[in-house]
């Protein structure tokens, strides 16, 4: 349910406006006209609220919702309560989600810190610099020389974009992120204190000490990627960082050097990419999972959280463990050593074991 305070009251929309926006079927005999002002889970939706059902284990609360109507498979229309509207789609939290964002955009996409539109008197923008009518930066935010920024997009409090940084339109920037050495696309989200074109960790021993590896290269995001809070994504060194369109990274994610991130990838947190890693579109790394450095990881691949990748995986394939290979082999081989361990700790206890069983059995015969 949302928070009055946080996010205000949206403008209501009809159950047929509903089913337009999502293409679902109202059931048989539905008020269409029957209005909703809110979204919400089973358990706390009322009357004026949406809500969805895609998980048998939720029976109980769908039972006994309040809810003025609820996204369902068509199997589930009979399991929904007499008072709330039953809407079929075949994606039940898909279309939630979608009323949801209509209901809350400011839940969608970062509003200004200050609430205010235009340039702050406050804010430091070179006059070299190029903005598009219709952009807010806002106080204490510096624009370099030579930076350009699209129209519609929000520059917000305490953010850097250095010189020469090229950012697209209805792009946002949150508090406190620094872009450097950076071309950013349309429709970027880039949430509280990421960091992105730094120089990345790069160094050649030498016998006074490390060398550092000069960082030649920028970083390039396009459309429609967001970045969760306080990432980090390193500028090429000797080529581009590349995030592709539609990826989803989230926070304390640490993406290195000439890393090549595909298409409507999804990387949750604390994952650790190191230099020279290819990602293929579609790609889903599951949290802290760690990658050495030049490996591939193809199309379509799956890698379950805290996964080690040392070499490299091939388009479609799911793998887990430390080092990560297949999850079948991953799952079977933990399945073998629990078994091993259960059966070493009973018999330092004295206790009998399965095959001590099987012995006694057999004496017997």
């Amino acid at each position: 349910m949302a928070d009055p305070v946080f996010f205000p009251p949206p403008e209501p929309l009809t159950i047929s406006r509903m089913a337009e926006l999502t293409g679902a079927t109202p059931a048989r005999g539905a008020d269409t006209a029957r209005r909703i002002a809110g979204a919400a889970a089973l358990a706390a939706a009322g009357p004026e609220d949406v809500t969805f059902f895609d998980n048998a284990r939720y029976g109980e609360a769908l039972a006994a919702t309040r809810a003025g109507a609820c996204f369902c498979a068509p199997r589930d229309t009979e399991l929904i309560p007499g008072g709330t509207v039953a809407l079929e789609t075949s994606l039940p939290h898909a279309a939630f989600t979608r009323i949801a964002a209509v209901l809350y955009p400011t839940a969608v996409r970062p509003a200004p810190i200050l609430e205010a539109s235009g340039i702050s008197p406050a804010a430091h923008v070179h006059p070299e610099a190029a903005i598009e009518p219709g952009v807010t930066i806002e106080a204490g935010a510096v624009v370099g020389p030579r930076a350009e920024i699209g129209s519609g997009t929000i520059v917000t409090a305490g953010s850097i974009i250095g010189p020469d940084v090229r950012i697209g339109r209805d792009v946002s920037i949150g508090p406190a992120a620094v872009v450097t050495h950076a071309l950013i696309g349309n429709r970027v989200i880039v949430h509280a204190g990421v960091c992105i074109g730094q120089d990345g960790f790069g160094f050649i021993g030498g016998s006074s000490g490390p060398q550092k590896i000069v960082q030649l290269g920028r970083v390039i995001i396009q459309d429609d990627v967001e970045i969760g809070a306080n990432t980090t994504i390193d500028r090429g060194s000797n080529r581009d960082t590349i995030i592709g369109e539609g990826t989803k990274i989230d926070n304390l994610v640490q993406v290195g050097h000439n890393v090549v991130i595909g298409r409507n990838c999804l990387i949750a947190g604390q994952v650790g990419i190191s230099g020279s890693v290819t990602i293929g579109d579609f790609a889903v790394l599951g949290g802290k999972v760690g990658v050495r450095d030049n490996v591939s990881i193809g199309r379509g691949a799956a890698l379950a959280a805290s996964s080690a990748v040392g070499t490299d995986v091939p388009d479609g394939a799911r793998w887990g463990g430390t080092p990560a290979r297949p999850i079948k082999e991953w799952l079977r081989e933990s399945f073998v050593l629990r078994q091993l361990t259960l059966r070493r700790s009973g018999a330092e206890k004295g206790e009998k074991t399965p095959d001590d069983n099987k012995g006694d059995a057999a004496d017997e015969g």
